[in-house]
């Protein structure tokens, strides 16, 4: 693209800013234009270990609330904030800590 022609922001902010960052496009109408670009979304993560949240799609935080709340979720007990490995691993240590506590209670009736 030639660089000889001058183009200006569509926009009132004019600093260089993270939030600022633009790219030269041709319409058409053979217009050299500024398009604003959008900030890169890093995505939702898991609480516990950190790992990407499967079946949710990266979004700005305030996209969130312009999508269905069935594409926000996943239909799973802590659906939008856990992964599965980590749901897995709190649904078998509260197994086996039940579990623990009906061996003792059956040693304490034995004992008596």
């Amino acid at each position: 693209m030639p660089s000889n022609n001058r183009v200006t922001y569509r926009r009132k902010h004019t600093y260089n800013t993270k939030s600022n960052r633009t790219k030269l496009v041709r319409t058409p109408g053979n217009r050299l234009v500024m398009q604003h670009i959008k900030k890169q979304a890093k995505g939702p993560k898991c609480g516990d270990c950190g790992d990407k949240l499967n079946g949710i799609p990266a979004l700005r935080p305030v996209e969130y609330s312009r999508i269905a709340r069935a594409r926000r979720t996943v239909a799973r007990a802590y659906g939008g904030s856990r992964c599965f490995g980590c749901v897995r691993t709190r649904i078998v240590r509260a197994f086996l800590i039940e579990e623990q506590k009906i061996v003792k209670k059956v040693l304490k009736a034995s004992q008596k």
